[in-house]
Parts: structure tokens; C-alpha cells; sequence
């Protein structure tokens, strides 16, 4: 009987050990978490805040005038797929039908995003869309790489937007490195023009890269 007491003891005190061992093994890795995180910081090599880039605004599209509706009885179309051979992008396009952010946000975690607001292909407008951006290979889902490389764009090159039915062809204007506090977006524009915008992971959080693209040509998408 002594003897099951003796082992039953140092049962107990193994037991005590491990579990006050637990404590210690979690309180130091919370430690060196929060240290990389600091570090990471220091450095600037955190992914970048969620930041809608600032749009003129225009009329929600809840509130359809008679004028907007005859445009988009005309042929006008919501995108739902951006290709661009020259940095091997292609993702898919969403298109709220709300300017809140919070919303705005949640759809960038899963690729392109057309401002609610902006011209739908096939009319007079520009289509604006904006995606993530970042270098970091801690970084594992891709839509925080949506519109990588769009900075190495040249004047030319050959962006394509889809709708359902049909493609889009717009060739690159220009390509600029701009401040947030810049001037917004404009949504009205002479012609029909597409402007992608994404922030700069490596320069100041308020930089972003935006890309302005003016129709080339449409065509029906063979069935």
C-alpha cells in the first residue's frame, strides 16, 4: 500500500511539473509574438491597413435616375473579371452596391473591387478598381497580391476587362505614384476610361499606384 502511495505521489508531482511547464512554454511564446510583431513594425514590414482610395463622389446606384437607367438599358454591364498579360494578373471583380467601407473592405479580401459608383463597362465613365497589394511572403492569401505589379505597367499595354458577355479591351495612358491626400479619383470623364488603384506596400501607407487605361475596343465572348 506504501508503495502505491509513493508512486501515486510522484505521479501527482510529474503531473504538477508539466502543467506549471505549460504556463511557461505559452507565456514565453506570447513574449517572442509580441517581440516579432514589434520588430516587424520597426521595420514597416506589417500588410498595409485596409484603404479604399478616395472616389469624387457620385449618386449611390440604389437611387437609379431615368438618365442612368436608359444607360444601362443601352448595353451598359457590371465586370467580373480583370486580365492583364503584361504582369500575368487576372482576378475576379466584385461589384457592391454599397459605399460603406467596412463592406467595401471584405470584398477586397477576396480579389478586385469596381467603386460602386463609377461607369459600368460599355459607357461613358470611368471604371474604377481597386485591389490589394503586398510583397510579403508571410502573406498568404492572394487577394492582398490582387493588383501586384500594376506599378511596372507601360503606356500600351493591354488591359481586359470581362462582363458576362463580352470583353474589353483598354490600352494603358499613363502610370503614376500618388498620395491618398491627393486629389480623388474623378468618376466623370470625357470617352470611356478605366483607372486601377492599389496602395504602395514599400512607400508611406498613404501612397498608392494608379493605373489610367483608355477603351481600345469590345467583342462579344463566344458562347
Amino acid at each position: 500500500m506504501e508503495e502505491f502511495v509513493q508512486v501515486a505521489a510522484r505521479l501527482a508531482r510529474a503531473a504538477k511539473q508539466a502543467y506549471a511547464r505549460k504556463w511557461a512554454f505559452l507565456g514565453l511564446f506570447a513574449l517572442m509574438f509580441a517581440a516579432s510583431i514589434l520588430v516587424l513594425r520597426w521595420l514597416d514590414l506589417l500588410p498595409n491597413p485596409s484603404r479604399v482610395p478616395e472616389v469624387a463622389v457620385a449618386p449611390s446606384p440604389l437611387v437609379v435616375s431615368g438618365a442612368a437607367a436608359s444607360r444601362v438599358a443601352l448595353g451598359a454591364e457590371v465586370p467580373v473579371k480583370i486580365e492583364v498579360p503584361a504582369i500575368g494578373l487576372s482576378a475576379s471583380i466584385a461589384n457592391p452596391d454599397t459605399v460603406d467601407v467596412a463592406a467595401l473592405d471584405a470584398l477586397l479580401l477576396k480579389g478586385a473591387v469596381r467603386y460602386p459608383t463609377s461607369a459600368r463597362l460599355g459607357e461613358a465613365g470611368n471604371v474604377v478598381l481597386f485591389g490589394h497589394s503586398s510583397y510579403l511572403p508571410v502573406v498568404l492569401n492572394p487577394a492582398y497580391k490582387t493588383f501586384n505589379g500594376i506599378q511596372k505597367l507601360r503606356a500600351g499595354d493591354a488591359i481586359t476587362v470581362y462582363s458576362v458577355d463580352a470583353a474589353y479591351t483598354y490600352a494603358v495612358r499613363s502610370v503614376a505614384k500618388e498620395s491618398a491626400d491627393d486629389a480623388a479619383i474623378p468618376l466623370s470623364v470625357a470617352g470611356r476610361v478605366l483607372t486601377l488603384s492599389t496602395c504602395d506596400s514599400f512607400g508611406a501607407k498613404t501612397d498608392r499606384f494608379v493605373v489610367v487605361a483608355d477603351f481600345v475596343e469590345s467583342h462579344p465572348i463566344p458562347g
